[in-house]
């Protein structure tokens, strides 16, 4: 049997692990792609994020891979590559439901059970869904394109890390292979390659919630009844992530344009046993009686993929790196798609891997892998923290809510400081070393539910530069050029800078 010698081996292709082999094929490495499965396939994981988009767009410079920046913004994916199907996202949108009670049809009692977070002003910049069947396979025939050579169908038996590399064995189409490579990336999910072969511990977030999910996609899903946003929103809700929160979960509805919906239940193990969300189809209709106004919704619909339950969603790995290899963050951990912080945790650390490979035989390599495991274990520990303290609120929406604010400030900070060059300035993921925010964030997410409603304010006001801090527009949030503007100075920038900025981005002239 002959063995392939590989500088890089990716196990697991979907988009990160696509995106990874790419940029090390463009750093002049040799580099091979394995996949246990054959595109295209069901996943989810799909809705981006402004600060997922911008990393997109950082790499695409840095790596030379130009054709990933149309998939940043959706008005240059429908021009540049209609036949992918998308979603249009323009912002965060939370509904607040009762079991047993439809959502009410009171103006003032709806406004109260809602919160719409806007991301883009118009759909020419907003953020995408990503279908990820086709977006998936867009990305694996890229890299072939590339040079990257990719084999689907294979199960990999073996893995050893020896003196001279990594070895792998295994078969493909009913053929034994071998290869070795210098350095192996397990992109294969949580739980997934690399995990299970070397045994690497799981570590329990502290304190989160034992968790189940229960999704599929769906055809012939109804649109929101209009008591949902009475008035002007500052975007049409469903063009959005959509969070419909109930005490212990939340479902999530994402619409692409070829017709086809993602939705799924995410929610404790006492409000999923109840529900016995393990039994599939019988566990979503359970779901559905008790949130009559979603029944209305998704009444007509039609499932096209088998319901898929997951037994336990959030996971962490104990150990993120070895001497020859390394987990990409969805592979080290994952904690609850509430925040859509999935995408960028892990092109975060796509990035920070695909630089440490410049400088792969030198001696500064090892103490960067420590670094990335290091980062890697803050930002998903901290992003567990926030996500289980929005799991505790989830019977008061009112403290939700402002809990929820504490993220969209350090994300829109983030990246309008990014944006000016300064991603020096914000370092880690929710801005977890930030000297004053970073304990901040971590003392408002543990302390009791409580009315923090002064404190979070006042946490979030150096870091507000799009108006999350005034009052007078909860429960709505629109984007505005204007709030950059006028914030200018949080973020070290003057008036000038800012506009520079918006024509970056494509909201000014």
């Amino acid at each position: 049997m002959k063995t392939e010698p590989f500088q890089l081996v990716v196990v697991g292709s979907g988009f990160a692990g696509s995106i990874m082999a790419m940029t090390a094929r463009r750093l002049g490495f040799s580099v091979a792609l394995i996949e246990r499965g054959r595109h295209p396939r069901f996943a989810i994981g799909e809705s981006t994020t402004p600060i997922t988009n911008l990393l997109l767009e950082e790499i695409a410079d840095e790596f030379d891979l130009p054709f990933l920046r149309s998939f940043s913004k959706w008005g240059t994916w429908q021009e540049e590559h209609p036949e992918i199907a998308s979603g249009l996202k323009r912002g965060f949108t939370f509904f607040h439901h009762e079991f047993g009670r439809p959502f009410p049809l009171d103006r003032e009692e709806a406004m109260r059970r809602q919160l719409m977070v806007g991301a883009s002003p118009n759909e020419r910049i907003a953020d995408t869904h990503w279908y990820r069947p086709d977006f998936d396979q867009y990305l694996v025939r890229q890299a072939e394109a590339l040079g990257v050579v990719y084999r689907d169908g294979t199960a990999i038996e073996t893995v050893t890390d020896e003196d001279g590399g990594v070895r792998l064995t295994g078969s493909r189409a009913g053929q034994p292979f071998a290869l070795t490579a210098d350095f192996l990336i397990d992109a294969s999910g949580p739980r997934g390659f690399l995990h299970r072969a070397f045994r690497l511990p799981e570590k329990s977030a502290e304190g989160f919630p034992a968790t189940q999910g229960l999704y599929t996609h769906f055809t012939g899903v109804g649109s929101l009844p209009d008591n949902f946003s009475p008035g002007q929103p500052p975007y049409p809700p469903e063009q959005a992530a959509v969070h419909h929160i109930f005490e212990g979960g939340w479902v999530w509805v994402l619409k692409f344009n070829n017709g086809i919906t993602s939705a799924g239940v995410a929610a404790t193990d006492v409000v999923a046993d109840r529900l016995n969300l393990r039994s599939g189809e019988t566990g979503w209709r359970n779901l559905l009686r008790e949130l009559p106004s979603l029944a209305e919704i998704f009444g007509p619909a039609r499932a096209i993929q088998p319901f898929v339950w997951q037994p336990r969603i959030a996971f962490q790995s104990g150990i993120v790196t070895g001497r020859r290899w390394a987990l990409l963050p969805s592979a080290a951990g994952v904690i609850d798609p509430l925040l859509s912080t999935g995408f960028p945790l892990t092109l975060l650390g796509v990035q920070r891997l695909a630089r440490l490979l410049k400088i792969r035989h030198q001696p500064a390599f090892a103490a960067g892998l420590d670094d990335y495991a290091q980062a890697t274990t803050r930002e998903f520990e901290a992003t567990a923290r926030l996500v289980k303290a929005l799991y505790d609120r989830m019977d008061r929406f009112d403290r939700f809510k402002e809990m929820s604010l504490l993220y969209f400030a350090a994300a829109s900070f983030s990246e309008v400081t990014r944006r000016l060059g300064k991603s020096k300035l914000v370092g880690d993921f929710l801005l977890c070393r930030h000297p004053v925010f970073a304990p901040q964030l971590r003392e408002l997410c543990e302390s009791p539910d409580d009315d923090q409603t002064a404190r979070i304010h006042e946490a979030i006001a150096p870091l507000d530069v799009i108006g999350l801090t005034d009052r007078s527009r909860d429960p709505w949030y629109p984007a505005l050029a204007a709030d950059l503007f006028r914030n200018a100075a949080k973020v070290g920038a003057s008036e000038s800078d800012i506009a520079a900025l918006l024509v970056r981005c494509g909201m000014g002239e």
